[in-house]
């Protein structure tokens, strides 16, 4: 083989910020050269790297408003709730009785459940934040959030519903509230996060998911029969919160080793 024909030798290595470049990888311009040459459309704001600090940015801003409310649970539900059902009217209670216990209520933000729980929290004096979503077919941040954040991105939303809340209640719900739940109840059963209640309000509702999961997920060996005991199910939201505030682990959980 020649000189010429040995692709390692064609090009010099190029460094990019943290990158080494190598033979057609290194055949690229320079960050500063593209940032001041370019005068065309701003592509560069639709790029990968670009978005890694949009991500980093909605973390920082999240961390920053949430850092100092105190105690909070993050409460969920239906943004199809119509004001004045019975569903609406629990969330309402569920935000009043919380924010009497000196508890912030965290939602999505949205219509429906989701706005019963921040309105009832206003009504009681609390404090009522609203993790908001960019959605084609939700409109914005209720009226009755305090404290509103609107995110891009499901996962870093996901996080501040979890790390700034000391547990769960979920009114009943669709798609967005299932996916939460389980989310929630997959952490606590991997021990990402302790003394984590969650709470599920409507015992009617919620009944046949319930005995669906023990009488196929449990009886197919998919989820341990104790994994149920990551949740609790009452009817009455003054029930509910006082189970969420003083903690819904049952005793067999407490303290077993799961199997792998």
């Amino acid at each position: 083989m020649s000189i010429s024909a040995d692709p390692a030798r064609n090009s010099q290595p190029r460094r990019k910020g943290p990158l080494e470049l190598r033979r057609k990888q290194a055949a690229v311009e320079m960050s500063d050269q593209h940032l001041l040459d370019t005068k065309g459309p701003g592509q560069f704001v639709h790029t990968d790297p670009w978005r890694v600090l949009r991500i980093q940015s909605e973390f920082v801003e999240g961390f920053g408003a949430l850092a100092d409310i105190g105690k909070a649970v993050s409460v969920f539900g239906s943004a199809r709730t119509k004001p004045g059902s019975p569903y609406y009217e629990m969330g309402v209670e569920v935000g009043r009785k919380l924010a009497e216990a000196g508890v912030a209520v965290i939602t999505g933000g949205g219509p429906g459940s989701m706005e019963a729980a921040n309105r009832g929290t206003v009504e009681g004096n609390g404090v009522s934040v609203g993790l908001g979503i960019e959605l084609p077919f939700e409109q914005g941040l209720n009226q009755w959030v305090d404290l509103g954040i609107n995110f891009r991105y499901f996962f870093a939303r996901k996080t501040m519903f979890v790390k700034y809340a000391q547990g769960f209640i979920v009114l009943p719900g669709g798609l967005g509230t299932l996916d939460e739940l389980f989310e929630a109840m997959v952490l606590v059963q991997t021990r990402k996060v302790t003394s984590f209640p969650i709470v599920l309000l409507g015992v009617e509702f919620w009944s046949p998911m319930i005995e669906w999961i023990r009488g196929t997920l449990v009886a197919e060996g998919m989820v341990s029969e104790k994994d149920l005991d990551l949740i609790q199910v009452v009817d009455d939201p003054g029930e509910a919160v006082d189970r969420v505030l003083h903690g819904a682990v049952t005793p067999s959980f407490k303290g077993e080793q799961r199997p792998e």
